[in-house]
């Protein structure tokens, strides 16, 4: 059972995110978003919001429910998994065997470094800067602490170097990351587009091979939102990301992406496997609900969930 101050703070999360997505309808995505980010005291209240959350009340309930899984030792499992044992080698020779069926080259090949360098993309405070292994580049609208550098990461330029000024990310390099993570964040962003920007963001950044990690919040059970998950691995795939595995938890779904060497080789599957449903889209439940006339609701119209930040057991 969530405390009040638990409620209290899930409460002001899920109303910033509504009130984003209602700006994003009045406004425009880009209009929104701009005066979102010129909003000090929301954003500052925000970061002080989740830091709290996940730090004071899920980490806690994660240490009392052993069911739960939280977003930093699946994302952490998921790494040692593909790196440390290598499970990459399995998908290179797939990818491999793929190229050779489209008669094209792979002229990239996977060149890791230890530690990972990962890069946590609305990373409030920082929490994987605990494993030794990873060298943490992390970075949040608002930081909570001096250890996350301040960045808009759907508007920083990508280049030839990481440039960083005044604790702020100002630039980021091509094809330098290992990991890329995206805990809670796509479902904070206002509109399907600014989702699928993010995520070719995530992949101009990534080396060859290299995994985007995504979490995302729904205490549903697992088939009320399938559809919108299979959207999301069609338009990832038309990015140039192959799924290679996917997890749908009590509280939330856990997806791991790999870069492909080849753009070509993730659009295939796009290709290959395309139901009349999918559309190159990253939608969210919230995006848009149906009334019980199976009339399509606008997300003005929608109230905000009374699950998901209240539900979440685990440490964010």
């Amino acid at each position: 059972m969530a405390s009040e101050e638990h409620k209290l703070l899930a409460e002001f999360l899920k109303e910033v995110h509504s009130s984003l997505r209602k700006s994003s309808l009045q406004y425009g995505a880009e209009e929104a978003w701009r005066k979102h980010c010129q909003n000090k005291d929301v954003l500052a209240k925000y970061a002080q919001c989740m830091q709290k959350l996940a730090t004071k009340h899920w980490d806690v309930n994660y240490a009392n429910d052993v069911t739960a899984t939280s977003r930093i030792s699946w994302a952490t499992q998921m790494c040692c998994d593909y790196f440390f044992n290598k499970t990459y080698l399995k998908y290179r020779q797939k990818e491999i065997e793929i190229a050779e069926k489209l008669d094209i080259s792979l002229s990239e090949q996977e060149l890791f470094t230890t530690p990972l360098e990962l890069i946590d993309v609305g990373s409030c405070y920082n929490p994987f800067r605990i494993y030794d292994f990873f060298k943490v580049f992390a970075i949040d609208l608002c930081p909570s602490n001096d250890s996350v550098l301040q960045c808009d990461f759907l508007q920083v330029p990508v280049g030839n170097t990481n440039i960083i000024k005044d604790n702020k990310a100002i630039q980021l390099k091509y094809n330098f990351f290992d990991v890329v993570t995206f805990c809670f964040l796509l479902e904070y962003l206002p509109s399907s587009e600014f989702r699928i920007r993010a995520c070719e963001k995530a992949y101009d950044i990534l080396k060859a091979g290299g995994l985007l990690i995504i979490n995302t919040p729904d205490s549903k059970h697992v088939g009320a939102n399938c559809k919108i998950m299979k959207c999301w691995r069609y338009t990832l795939a038309c990015i140039g990301f192959t799924r290679i595995k996917y997890e749908k938890l009590k509280h939330m779904h856990c997806m791991a992406f790999r870069k492909a060497m080849n753009k070509d080789t993730a659009v295939r599957w796009a290709t290959l496997c395309k139901e009349p449903y999918m559309t190159y889209s990253l939608n969210i439940p919230q995006d848009f609900q149906r009334d019980k006339d199976d009339k399509l609701l606008l997300a003005e119209e929608v109230e905000p969930s009374p699950d998901d930040f209240t539900e979440l057991p685990f440490s964010i």
